[in-house]
Parts: structure tokens; C-alpha cells; sequence
């Protein structure tokens, strides 16, 4: 897989999409947790 995209910038921190993919992931994570800790104790 080749990403045809902007060559790596100088480590300057966080950029804009780093962000929200961060945000995106924990988000996802912090709203699928409950759903699965019910889950598991409805099923065992």
C-alpha cells in the first residue's frame, strides 16, 4: 500500500488530522465500552 500523499513534515507535533483521528478512535472507544461491558455481563 503507497500513500500518495504530502512527504512526512518535520515532527512539529499534532497536526490537524492527527487530531481528529485521535478524537474519532476514542470516541468510538468510549462509546462502544458500555455496550460491550452489558454485553458480557448479559451473556455470562
Amino acid at each position: 500500500m503507497e500513500f500518495e500523499s504530502k512527504p512526512l513534515p518535520d515532527q512539529q507535533g499534532f497536526t490537524t488530522e492527527d487530531i481528529l483521528w485521535a478524537v474519532g478512535i476514542w470516541s468510538v472507544i468510549l462509546t462502544m465500552s458500555p455496550v460491550v461491558v452489558f454485553y458480557m455481563l448479559m451473556v455470562a
